[in-house]
């Protein structure tokens, strides 16, 4: 039976998106994704190009009469977040995405969509395969690893792309085309110990599970003030440790960089049974307080205790459980501060992203984003400086990539603005965006680019389970990007 999504408007773009769901394509999962987008632009008898790092350029020529137009780069990305709820057993390296319809959307079931980018790379696999359309030399740029730290776009080389207008279309928002973006850093802070052995006597072993969280994009979603997993489990971790001497064995929150965590857990040990009630009593009060705090917010946030066998647990010792949880607590995380004459927009952010304790290891791991350069570096020199207090024994900064610096006056804009508002009886949203796209790494590395611009269909929470794509905007994101096509300057 066909699936319904094949049966919506436009029905070229919608094809090859529901083809993408079917590719397990998670970030650091490449060659699937990658070789079926080599093969299909080889089965066009188009030039397509495949680097070290699996990007791919299409190239189609100029249909007759725009042979003198400059030549566009349409680009997206093709990885995506692999992001799941507790309760959904999916392997994103072999298992397909269970896309749906869900009234004006459409959904997946219990993961994330992948419409983020995928939207973006079927509509470019669309218009490589149009033969109804009207356009200049076209280059289908299609990058890797976009999510876990744009690999893909830091390896391009001038001459895989040759284009001067390059068209990203990875923006979540119909009406606003992006023209700048910010920057952003991974930071990593990690302690070593070793284990000690636990005796349990009266002791009682509890795993305490926060969930329920709505997570997000730490880029799109973090002004939005929603609660991060890690933050919140860490607050209750110290109260534990200072009332009721709680014992920390291992932590895990978070799975990737650019996610706001939605989950986090704890294996605690507390002294005897009074002290295992008092604890239960304690997750309760902070279960009831969260869901206050954060109740316009967020949905019905869970924080629950169990116990749990004591086979195989060990204890991370007292001084250094201290150091982590005094630092995890003391590291700023949300939003920084915004620009001073646009209030609206982000400046700096910071992401708890991922925390991991377990095996005589603790890594906690962030992302940090900023349109200042000054400002990135000010917050990763105070993460730094929590852990140095805390005797930190691995500190690394990684990643960093620069912002996209705005140009307002570039002549595709214009044209596009112009389209825009003949389409749709009003201007479009000009502006940046606080999260991180490819615009200003690939135009770096490749000079030629003179302008650029980002814009795509309206997407809901994506990096989270909840992620959706509204269908009706899909037909205006399609209808604009072929008439920009058309109306895109001559040489």
């Amino acid at each position: 039976m066909e699936n319904p999504i094949l049966g919506l408007k436009p029905a070229n773009v919608w094809k090859h998106f529901y083809a993408l769901t079917q590719i397990p394509r998670p970030s650091g999962h490449k060659d699937p994704v990658a070789s079926f987008v080599e093969n299909f632009g080889k089965s066009l008898g188009l030039e397509t190009l495949r680097d070290v790092e699996d990007n791919i350029c299409i190239r189609k020529p100029a249909t007759k009469g725009y042979e003198n137009r400059e030549t566009i780069i349409l680009q997206s990305h093709l990885d995506m977040v692999p992001q799941a709820n507790s309760d959904i057993k999916h392997d994103f390296t072999k298992d397909a995405i269970q896309a749906y319809i869900d009234g004006e959307w459409v959904t997946a079931k219990g993961t994330t969509l992948g419409a983020d980018n995928g939207m973006g790379a079927a509509a470019i696999m669309a218009v490589l395969e149009a033969t109804d359309i009207e356009h200049g030399p076209i280059e289908g740029l299609f990058t890797s690893d976009e999510e876990t730290g744009m690999f893909g776009a830091n390896a391009i080389k001038p001459g895989f792309v040759t284009g001067k207008i390059l068209l990203n279309l990875d923006t979540e928002d119909d009406d606003e085309v992006i023209i700048g973006c910010a920057g952003g850093v991974d930071i990593s802070a990690g302690f070593q110990y070793q284990e000690e052995e636990w005796v349990p006597k009266e002791d009682v072993a509890v795993k305490v599970s926060l969930t329920g969280l709505k997570g997000g994009h730490s880029g799109v979603d973090i002004h939005l003030g929603r609660a991060n997993a890690n933050q919140l489990l860490f607050r209750f971790l110290k109260d534990a440790m200072m009332t009721y001497s709680a014992r920390l064995s291992s932590a895990t929150g978070g799975t990737l960089r650019n996610a706001i965590p939605r989950e986090s857990f704890a294996t605690i040990v507390v002294d005897g049974k009074e002290r295992y009630e008092k604890i239960v009593e304690m997750i309760a009060g902070y279960e009831d307080l969260y869901n206050t705090e954060f109740k316009d917010i967020e949905n019905k946030i869970s924080f629950k205790a169990e116990k749990v066998s004591h086979s195989g647990v060990k204890l991370m010792p007292w001084e250094v459980q201290k150091s982590l949880i005094n630092a995890v607590v003391s590291c700023p995380n949300n939003v920084i501060n915004r620009v001073a004459l646009l209030p609206a927009l982000v400046e700096t952010s910071i992401n708890m992203a991922i925390i991991n304790v377990a095996d005589g290891k603790a890594e906690v791991k962030f992302l940090a984003r900023s349109s200042s350069e000054s400002k990135k570096e000010a917050i990763t020199s105070q993460i730094e400086s929590v852990f140095y207090n805390a005797k930190v024994d691995n500190f690394e900064v990684s990643g960093s990539y620069p912002g996209w610096a705005p140009n307002a006056t570039a002549p595709i804009l214009k044209t596009m603005e112009t389209i825009f508002e003949q389409q749709r009886g009003h201007k479009p949203d000009v502006s940046v965006v606080h999260a991180g796209l490819e615009c200003g790494i690939i135009m770096s590395n490749v000079p030629v680019i003179t302008d650029a611009a980002s814009f795509g269909p309206t997407i809901k929470f994506p990096h989270s389970p909840d992620e959706k794509v509204e269908i009706a905007t899909v037909q205006k994101f399609w209808d604009f990007l072929t008439a920009v096509l058309k109306q895109a300057p001559n040489k």
